[in-house]
């Protein structure tokens, strides 16, 4: 039990909102039923330049003096998942002035374009960040968007996009 004082950590709150959505949806191992879940990052900042964070799938990329630290993200959904329900991984980083933490759907690597109808893929998500990451971040938005409306071309967006970008 929780006391009321004692702050949650984001890996504590998505082990609750996996409670949560297990027994809203009346998920079990049975086969034929609901295995709805979410691909997630939870963070939490405070003032004394600390980031706590949890990875659901989607990996937390930092740049730090122009290069890139990714945090690999633990292999299941907030939700249900087969096997067991294992706690998610509390992870805390000290920040440093001039840090970029930036957070993303999949959606963007996993654009279909370019003149081959690839995805875009990880690896060139991760240079195109490095690439951009000593502009402003209205800059960096704009190249993004740019970048992805050119990699895209005519092809249908297959998935959500979102990446979000914050400098300390």
């Amino acid at each position: 039990m929780r006391l009321w004082w004692k702050k949650a950590s984001p890996n504590e709150i998505f082990f609750e909102v996996r409670k949560g959505f297990i027994n809203a949806l009346k998920q079990t191992e049975e086969a034929g039923t609901q295995k709805d879940g979410m691909d997630a990052v939870l963070c939490s900042w405070n003032k004394n330049g600390t980031l706590e964070y949890s990875l659901a799938y989607n990996p937390l990329l930092l740049i730090r003096k122009g290069e890139i630290l990714e945090t690999k993200a633990d292999k299941q959904p907030v939700g249900f998942h087969t096997g067991a329900q294992k706690p998610f991984t509390h992870h805390e980083l000290k920040l440093e002035k001039g840090d970029t933490v930036y957070l993303f759907s999949d959606g963007y690597p996993d654009q279909f374009g370019g003149p081959k109808d690839k995805k875009f893929m990880m690896k060139n998500f991760k240079k195109l960040l490095l690439s951009i990451q000593d502009k402003t971040m209205n800059e960096q938005k704009a190249i993004l968007e740019t970048t992805m409306a050119e990699w895209k071309g005519d092809t249908e967006q297959v998935d959500d996009i979102l990446v979000m970008g914050v400098r300390f």
